[in-house]
């Protein structure tokens, strides 16, 4: 018969009293306990003094473990402080009175809305952002590649941080959908919305996509790309108005235009769109408590798409807004008949006109 008493190291031992044989750990413990062990369940001891050496390599391996996770949590932690701590944007402030933030489009500098400070100035305490790698202004150097999502959460952290009591928010093309962002993630910060020519899933008009996972494969070849474009090859397509022509009446105003989209970062232009298109804004739409205003035009995409301008194709645009805005019900949707995407350079008078009556009818705190 024999018996095993656990330890770290095997020696033999023979009873002289009975002849029991007994195999011996040295080292042991205060708790080592002996066990028989017949000769033909030998296997058995030794695979019980591998799981005991298997417990303390899995100890170690739970420790390991623990440390990388413990690691992970601390570049999650380093990675949110950094984004936060690096501004995403400049803001311009003038004037006085209610709060009211006004965010340009893709590529456009705040100087967009000159027009719009000018007329509310004196009632409005106006907050121009420009982003960053728009427009002459240097490229976004936080970690990660949810820029979009940085922007918003860096604009909510400014509304505290400046104490802005419900702010209206004005946002044209891209800026129309982070304001629409902004007051999903977080209704309780923001006043009424002005929605400027744009929508919660632009890529379901644009590319005709039902989800955001539609649309990933084709966005990400157009951030590709755009990014992989030469200098000369970015600003070829820029001067050549391809995208942006039908988008303005004026020479002039063609010309501003193509002046800030020529001094934008074009990894940031990517970047940017990539983030619009595959974001679909549409199923949070109802967490937003405040009215909205949409304009949108109709005018000059009947031209980019080659159409007539008819009552058929106006009425088409019409059904794209009102199908995509459904879940917000306080939303007033009204189409500029005689502006392109850039609507208050086109038709201001109209513009302020329709601003003005939903500021009335829906003051900011």
């Amino acid at each position: 018969m024999r018996h095993i008493v656990r330890g770290e190291r095997a020696g033999r031992q023979r009873n002289a009293r009975t002849g029991a044989e007994t195999i011996v750990y040295l080292k042991q413990t205060r708790e080592t306990t002996a066990y028989p062990c017949n000769r033909p369940f030998v296997p058995i001891c030794a695979v019980h003094g591998a799981y005991l050496r298997s417990v303390g390599l899995w100890r170690k391996v739970m420790k390991l473990t623990a440390n990388l996770l413990t690691a992970a949590v601390l570049v999650l932690a380093i990675h949110v402080v950094l984004a936060q701590s690096t501004p995403a944007f400049h803001v311009d402030v003038k004037g006085k009175g209610k709060a009211m933030i006004l965010i340009p489009g893709l590529s456009s500098s705040g100087e967009v809305w000159n027009s719009t400070v000018a007329r509310y100035q004196d009632n409005y305490r106006c907050y121009v952002l420009t982003l960053d790698g728009f427009a002459g202004q240097p490229r976004w150097t936080g970690p990660g590649d949810d820029f979009l999502n940085v922007v918003r959460d860096q604009l909510a952290a400014y509304i505290d941080k400046n104490h802005l009591d419900h702010p209206v928010i004005v946002g044209h093309s891209l800026g129309g959908f982070l304001a629409l962002d902004l007051a999903e993630k977080y209704p309780d910060k923001v006043g009424p919305l002005v929605i400027v020519d744009a929508l919660p899933f632009s890529a379901h008009a644009w590319m005709n996509v039902d989800s955001a996972d539609g649309v990933k494969g084709m966005a990400a070849g157009l951030r590709s790309r755009i990014a992989g474009e030469t200098d000369a090859e970015y600003a070829a397509y820029v001067n050549s108005g391809a995208t942006t022509r039908s988008m303005v009446t004026s020479d002039a105003d063609f010309a501003r235009i193509k002046e800030w989209e020529l001094r934008s970062d074009k990894q940031t232009v990517g970047d940017a769109m990539y983030d619009m298109l595959v974001t679909d804004l549409r199923p949070e739409l109802g967490h937003i408590h405040t009215p909205i205003l949409v304009m949108g035009t109709w005018i000059g995409l009947a031209e980019a798409a080659q159409q007539p301008a008819s009552p058929t194709f106006r009425s088409a645009i019409l059904k794209e807004f009102e199908g995509q805005y459904a879940g917000a019900p306080q939303t007033t949707i009204v189409l500029a008949d005689h502006a392109r995407h850039f609507i208050m350079y086109d038709d201001p008078q109209w513009f302020f006109a329709q601003m003005d009556a939903f500021l009335k009818a829906h003051p900011a705190a």
